[in-house]
């Protein structure tokens, strides 16, 4: 169960639970880095996780720490919601965390704007790391915010297509789609109807199914959310146009939104035994590389593939970039052991051994670009795919905001009416959709 929760949960009330921080503006007044890192000390670190194997990684990893760091303790406290963390990060105190851990990337754009995470700027200078040499390009925009570097990847996540070969053997496909043109045609030749219904999906492509929201379709096409300004971009840029476009194709080519829907309701849940990728009623998916350990377990009747999402047609040269978000770290504004929070903080998001053990025991991508190329992983060998889909530099993210992720619920939302015939001007509801944006934003600040 590698961090489940977050895919779908966090992403959903990060709008909401962030705006908590709105008043959190607690700069470094009180605190700084002023404390001794050499002397002995206690951290307190609040984390997310917490299935126990996760739970297990995350002591391991900090028992790495306190080894090579004998004068610094750490108290470390699991299964926090970042509610809770943001309550901690407004009021301090002995007990508040000095370092934390978020499954939330969308948080990214408030916790720097508001103060209540400190710029870490000053201490990768101050160590000699180059964050820009040491991390994916995109794990390195999802960190910062208007030049702010106030988080750090704390191991990653990335989307891919799984796809059953099984069925593609009997369908006379040779091997996994490269282009979104190719594979509405073979999710068309992986479909076998049934009745009003389906024996068989070839791929679900409506945005409540699982994983397939708008924010990851969009990777595939490497849009420009806002431009210079800060304002939002989705009515100009041709990239959301083209995304979207290509989702209703596909839910026109694969029976319609209706029917498409009615089917999806009958499906089993994302997380549980019974996805549809799972028992093969559908044949392919958009998901995370968490998604093969969670399919391996339930035992399929089929060989199951790995590759790439598809690129748009004009972007064929860069087919094995995707959509990359994962877990971030920082240092609360508040602690008054900031240089002793420093040194946890490099070890676990910088030291290629303690990346690779902690991917290697929870099954996320590795954060560093020495990790990924590490060795020492151990891991399925169509689990290359997503490290390789990590470490491209076309990859993509979503830039963070001063609101968080309001401006991706309020992308999906658009969506959502656009696939389901409720909006049917593509170009004006961009453009409505993208003052939207700015409405909310100007509103943040």
């Amino acid at each position: 169960m590698p961090g489940t929760s977050r895919k779908a949960t966090f992403a959903l009330v990060a709008s909401v639970s962030i705006a908590l921080l709105a008043t959190a503006c607690t700069g470094q007044s009180d605190a700084g880095a002023s404390d001794d890192a050499s002397q002995e000390t206690t951290l307190n670190f609040w984390h997310a996780w917490s299935a126990p194997s996760e739970v297990q990684a995350v002591k391991d990893l900090v028992a790495g720490f306190e080894k090579t760091h004998p004068n610094i303790h750490v108290d470390v406290v699991g299964n926090m919601t970042d509610d809770k963390m943001n309550q901690a990060l407004r009021t301090g105190g002995a007990k508040a965390p000095d370092v934390i851990s978020s499954f939330t990337t969308n948080s990214v754009g408030k916790f720097c704007s508001s103060g209540a995470l400190v710029d870490l700027n000053p201490f990768f200078e101050k160590s000699g790391v180059d964050p820009e040499k040491t991390f994916p390009k995109a794990m390195n925009e999802y960190t910062r915010f208007d030049g702010n570097r106030c988080a750090v990847p704390l191991l990653g996540d990335a989307y891919g297509l799984y796809y059953n070969k099984t069925a593609f053997k009997k369908a006379g496909i040779s091997a996994p789609p490269k282009t979104w043109s190719e594979f509405e045609r073979v999710a068309k030749k992986l479909t076998i109807p049934q009745g009003d219904s389906y024996k068989q999906l070839g791929f679900m492509p409506n945005y409540h199914g699982w994983e397939t929201t708008t924010e990851h379709y969009l990777g595939q096409f490497s849009p420009t959310y806002f431009d210079k300004e800060g304002k939002s971009n989705v009515g100009k840029d041709p990239a959301f146009a083209q995304a979207f476009t290509v989702q209703k194709k596909l839910v026109d080519a694969l029976g319609g939104y209706r029917k498409l829907e009615t089917y999806r309701s009958k499906l089993g849940d994302e997380w549980g035994p019974k996805h549809p990728f799972h028992t093969g009623q559908v044949a392919m998916q958009l998901d995370g590389e968490w998604r093969l350990g969670m399919a391996l377990d339930t035992k399929p009747k089929f060989d199951i593939g790995v590759a790439p999402l598809p690129v748009p047609d004009d972007q064929a040269d860069q087919y094995g970039k995707g959509y990359i978000t994962g877990t971030i770290a920082g240092i609360a504004a508040t602690s008054k052991k900031q240089n002793a929070a420093w040194e946890l903080v490099k070890y676990m998001t910088t030291d290629t051994d303690a990346v690779v053990n902690f991917s290697n025991a929870i099954h996320n991508v590795p954060s560093t670009l020495a990790a990924l190329k590490s060795p020492k992983l151990t891991y399925d060998p169509r689990f290359k795919t997503f490290l390789e889909i990590a470490a491209n530099p076309d990859s993509t993210t979503a830039p963070a905001s001063i609101n968080g992720g309001v401006y991706l619920t309020t992308v999906q939302e658009f969506g959502y009416a656009y696939e389901s015939g409720k909006a049917t001007d593509l170009k004006a509801g961009l453009k409505k959709t993208a003052a939207q944006i700015d409405t909310d934003i100007a509103q943040a600040k």
